[in-house]
């Protein structure tokens, strides 16, 4: 409708050029976008923009208590996305979109990000790496795609110490994890006192996912899931937005995003 075009078109992340090139680029039925890497059809700008309008409906649930928490299903995935260009089977960046939006309309000062995909998010990076009011955070498989997330990466000019990268070597599972999310990673959000936190949810790093080359369980992401949302309710009132990224084996996916479903929407006791 005309509210979401205004919201999305005024530019929260992606300039309308790089918008209207995309869509010519899915209306002229090009089979690819700006690289090998984002394969597409003449549905998909549309199925972008749908993944953009959950962005929206959820950080407005949350805002307005709807409900505490929320999980936006949505393809194609966001956090390679950078400024201007697609990449990884990324399009527009949902998480960023999602940031963007909650500061515009409800004021947050202060948001964190916490990527969890296999891969690390450089367009989620880049697009906050001098913004101290969205602290990054990601725990990543390194060295690998895109290439970006090495430790020193800590952002530029105000920015400095806001970006937080993880990058864990091959075969690192549950253990490693979520000793980083329960100790270094908790303490980090608990001293910045966000108003939200947006989880980037890659299941990727599954023990059968066939892209990535990690070893968290079904159950290790379970307990993550529970750890992040006990930050939120200790941080932000309960305040958490997750989207979802990677996740290429099909069973991985489903129990994780089962289980991530069934402990959120659990009763806070």
């Amino acid at each position: 409708g005309l509210e979401f075009r205004r919201v999305l078109f005024r530019s929260l992340v992606h300039p309308l050029h790089y918008q209207n090139r995309f869509q010519d680029a899915a209306e002229s039925g090009y089979a690819f976008f700006d690289s090998m890497d984002n394969p597409m059809n003449g549905k998909t700008y549309a199925a972008a923009r749908t993944a953009v309008k959950g962005m929206i409906d959820g950080i407005d649930a949350v805002m307005e208590g709807t409900c505490t928490n929320a999980f936006a299903a949505v393809r194609p995935p966001g956090h390679h996305a950078e400024v201007a260009a697609a990449m990884g089977f990324c399009f527009f960046n949902n998480v960023a979109i999602a940031a963007r939006y909650a500061q515009s309309c409800y004021a947050m000062d202060r948001i964190v990000i916490i990527d969890y995909d296999v891969h690390h998010g450089n367009g989620t990076q880049h697009i906050f790496e001098d913004d101290p009011s969205v602290m990054y955070i990601s725990l990543h498989q390194f060295p690998f795609y895109p290439g970006t997330g090495a430790e020193e990466e800590r952002g530029r000019g105000d920015g400095i110490g806001f970006t937080i990268n993880y990058p864990l070597p091959a075969n690192t599972g549950d253990d490693v994890y979520l000793d980083i999310v329960n100790n270094a990673i908790a303490d980090k959000v608990l001293s910045y006192r966000p108003d939200l936190i947006i989880l980037s949810s890659g299941f990727d790093a599954h023990e059968h996912d066939p892209l990535g080359a990690m070893r968290v369980t079904t159950e290790g992401f379970n307990r993550m899931t529970s750890s992040f949302k006990q930050l939120a309710e200790s941080s932000c009132n309960g305040r958490l937005f997750s989207v979802l990224e990677g996740g290429y084996s099909l069973k991985g996916l489903a129990d994780s995003v089962l289980g991530h479903l069934l402990i959120l929407s659990e009763e806070t006791t």
